[in-house]
């Protein structure tokens, strides 16, 4: 039985994390950490998980940590202080934060406004968006798991760019998100007062995820590819839609596209593609792993659009990072997260 431990105990990624593994036949809970809540019952704070779940809060202290990999459900500017300790005494790390997705050190402090990882972590971390990654038990240690935005983005438009299929210099993505995005800390910008019966932009070009999108798709192309990426705050709990829009650079029709994406996917159980002239709604994928994608073809335009959804804290967070789990250790990709989505 695989031995893990969660950094961030008390946050919504963390519950789901708890959640999820609850559910996993091969991973066992050791420890749970938080460092504001240390020496509480987990209970005490999440009342839904008193009759599953019987670890208490703990402060993490590295040198006494025993067990196989250790999850960071953690803000930016936390694991990059760990992540040595832990890599020396063998103990394996998958980081649902910012610290390590991105490789160079000045991007990251432009968009992070915080000192960057050392470079030896940096190029040492596998970016990880599962559909694509290649992790292994032997050479693989640390996993940076991608943001929400970027999973639901990424995995819309990977078909497309690799196979040379769109404009690199016209990517717009227009994304919606629910509150949990932020986090359980209280803030002005997701008060009921705030975020009730409202739509707001923000973080309009210094999004943390711009940069994220951007490396890999560069990486994908060999090339400097930029997009245009425009987060809206939502007045609901869970959940992301991004609409994409590119300009194709060939003549293809609306059924060649979305063939392509069925055969890009076929073999891909957590990515759903929906049927011609059907598009995806957030309640349909709530509480599951799935990202579920419609195409629509502007044939006469020469243009596409790409509706994509996710469970921001599942797919986007807590999901992929044991799907990410499971490809390290060689389990069932589904183990654990063969869930289905929670409707209405």
């Amino acid at each position: 039985m695989l031995e893990v431990g969660i950094v961030g105990g008390s946050g919504y990624g963390a519950i789901e994390l708890i959640r999820l593994l609850n559910q996993h036949r091969q991973v066992s809970i050791k420890y749970i950490f938080s460092h504001s809540k240390a020496g509480e019952d987990i209970k005490n704070s999440y009342p839904h998980l008193q009759d599953n779940v019987k670890l208490p809060f703990t402060t993490l202290d590295v040198e006494n940590v025993e067990c196989d990999l250790v999850f960071f459900a953690t803000p930016s500017n936390v694991s990059k202080h760990f992540i040595a300790q832990l890599l020396d005494r063998n103990i394996k790390v998958i980081d649902l934060s910012g610290d390590f997705r991105i490789k160079n050190p000045q991007v990251y402090k432009s968009y992070y406004g915080e000192k960057p990882a050392e470079q030896t972590y940096l190029n040492q971390s596998n970016y990880s968006l599962a559909e694509w990654s290649h992790v292994n038990q032997k050479t693989t240690n640390l996993i940076a798991n991608p943001g929400c935005f970027p999973t639901a983005t990424l995995l819309a438009l990977y078909p497309l760019i690799t196979n040379e299929l769109i404009n690199h210099d016209h990517i717009i993505i227009d994304a919606k998100t629910g509150v949990s995005g932020a986090g359980r800390s209280l803030s002005q910008n997701v008060h009921y007062g705030e975020v009730n019966e409202n739509l707001s932009a923000y973080k309009l070009g210094s999004h943390k995820h711009i940069p994220e999108i951007e490396q890999y798709l560069s990486e994908l192309t060999h090339s400097n590819i930029k997009v245009t990426f425009t987060p809206h705050l939502i007045p609901m709990t869970r959940g992301i839609l991004t609409t994409i829009y590119v300009d194709l650079s060939s003549d293809v029709s609306n059924q060649y596209i979305h063939q392509l994406f069925e055969k890009t996917y076929e073999d891909k159980p957590f990515v759903r593609i929906r049927q011609l002239g059907e598009f995806p709604k957030t309640k349909e994928v709530l509480g599951s792993n799935y990202c579920d994608i419609g195409i629509y073809v502007d044939e006469e335009r020469n243009k596409a659009i790409i509706v994509s959804v996710i469970d921001n804290l599942v797919k986007g967070a807590s999901g992929q990072a044991i799907q990410n789990l499971n490809k390290l250790y060689g389990f069932k990709e589904n183990e654990g997260l063969d869930l289905l989505p929670v409707y209405p």
